[in-house]
């Protein structure tokens, strides 16, 4: 039974994990403008204080792990006011592995900061779906977790990138799902955490190709047609067939760039038809066939792999 939640991260396909040991002390602080992609951090010892744009400021503890879908702009301080150094982690060094604001003073805290690449032209709408700010505490298995992400990303090991792209999902899953709650922004998780939305959105996910009404959906949800709509979309952030197209493109995308299927089986699997039903929808929904799109695809992966290559 497909689960919704391991779907959208394992669509996200993240990768090219990169990370900086961070230490603090006395008097200190950073600005970090906005990076667009997934960022997180893990107190290894200490504490210090994190504002991210639009949030609640939390005070970091050790052990505590922060993931930032989307990375707008945020600070960390230590305790003592400052103005805090701007920071574009653009144009921070590969090859630096750490971020000194000690001023030669013992740390008061240290962390791993980290970003790393959803490799999804769908990035954006998958990272909407879930909070703009994820921060777990006091779970105890969680720790193992990240201290082999920790290790992985700051070694050159053979496989190191296949490795680290597996921790990474599986530390995304983790993270999202410690955090599912009924107080969670509007978003998937909050909609998973919602007992009457769950079976519909599971539903959606389980059975893609089925030919959904509202009606159907709410029935799932064992709600009224006016009364689920509204919940779906109050929870949620987009209204159920809006959710339920925009997760169709997703994954119609994703079979693009990486199944060699005709356009006939994408659509069938994803709740067309026929093959011009699947292009028409496809088309409308994102400004290019789906012939243009896989053509487009395939030269982009092919420029990633000889970038990568260094030829």
């Amino acid at each position: 039974m497909p689960d919704p939640l391991s779907e959208v991260v394992q669509m996200l396909r993240p990768r090219d994990v990169f990370s900086k040991r961070i230490s603090g002390a006395g008097a200190w602080g950073v600005r970090y403008t906005a990076f667009g992609q997934p960022g997180f951090s893990v107190v290894l010892e200490g504490s210090c204080r994190l504002a991210v744009e639009n949030a609640p400021e939390i005070i970091l503890e050790p052990g505590d792990f922060v993931l930032l879908p989307s990375t707008p702009e945020f600070e960390l301080t230590g305790f003592t006011p400052v103005e805090p150094v701007d920071l574009d982690p653009r144009k921070m060094a590969a090859d630096d592995l750490d971020a000194d604001h000690t001023n030669g003073l013992p740390p008061d805290v240290r962390l791993l900061g980290g970003t790393f690449v959803f490799d999804s032209p769908d990035a954006a709408l998958l990272s909407s779906l879930l909070p703009p700010v994820v921060h777990v505490r006091g779970v105890e298995h969680f720790q193992p977790l990240v201290s082999l992400v920790a290790d992985e990303a700051l070694a050159d090991k053979p496989g190191r990138e296949l490795v680290l792209r597996r921790l990474v999902e599986i530390l995304l899953v983790e993270a999202l799902r410690s955090d599912v709650t009924p107080q969670s922004p509007p978003g998937l998780l909050r909609g998973l955490a919602d007992r009457k939305l769950a079976p519909a959105v599971q539903q959606m996910h389980e059975h893609l190709a089925r030919p959904w009404t509202v009606s159907q959906l709410a029935d799932a949800a064992a709600l009224s047609r006016s009364a689920f709509f509204d919940r779906f979309t109050k929870q949620v952030g987009m209204p159920p067939m809006e959710y339920l197209t925009a997760w169709r493109m997703a994954v119609a995308r994703d079979l693009l760039r990486h199944e060699d299927l005709g356009m006939q089986e994408v659509g069938r699997r994803t709740g067309y038809s026929s093959a011009s039903a699947f292009s028409t929808a496809f088309t409308r929904y994102s400004g290019e066939t789906p012939s243009q799109y896989a053509r487009r695809s395939a030269a982009g992966q092919a420029s990633h792999v000889r970038s990568a290559a260094g030829t």
